[in-house]
């Protein structure tokens, strides 16, 4: 069982970031948080925050594969985790479903709505965001013609 703080209230604080990629964005310099901020770093006072979505889409930046993972975790290892920069600018950290064989920097990936643990075999399930690799229409077999 993975040992996770089952607080309510962070869970409500939390629920547009962590279930819909909601960050931030500050209207005065248009710079973008994930998670969340309340001010923005360079306008302080200045500056004006508003809810921003992020599309769910970006590049790896830098992966590691875990192999002996935390209490909890030890059923799904090995697994990766990744540091992805947003199209938006941002970087976010989290797991790859797709195989590890197939990560690598630089590619492509789109965030996905995943299990992320639970608590016993009996308890709540929680879920969560994840990020699966977007394999270009050449790698996935698909081939385009250019005949009428």
């Amino acid at each position: 069982m993975a040992y996770v703080s089952s607080s309510v209230p962070l869970f409500w604080r939390l629920r547009k970031s962590k279930y819909r990629l909601i960050g931030t964005k500050c209207a005065t310099c248009s710079s973008v948080f994930f998670p969340p901020k309340y001010f923005c770093p360079a306008c302080r006072r200045k500056g004006k925050i508003e809810d921003f979505q992020f599309s769910g889409n970006g590049t790896i930046l830098s992966y590691t594969v875990i192999r002996a993972a935390p209490q909890g975790f030890e059923k799904i290892t090995p697994y990766a985790v990744a540091i992805i920069k947003l199209d938006e600018g941002t970087n976010i950290s989290g797991q790859i479903v797709s195989s590890i064989d197939s990560i690598k920097i630089g590619k492509r990936v789109k965030a996905v709505f995943r299990k992320m643990y639970e608590d016993g075999d009996d308890g709540l399930i929680h879920y969560g965001l994840k990020w699966e690799i977007i394999e270009p229409a050449s790698e996935q077999g698909v081939t385009t013609s250019s005949k009428p």
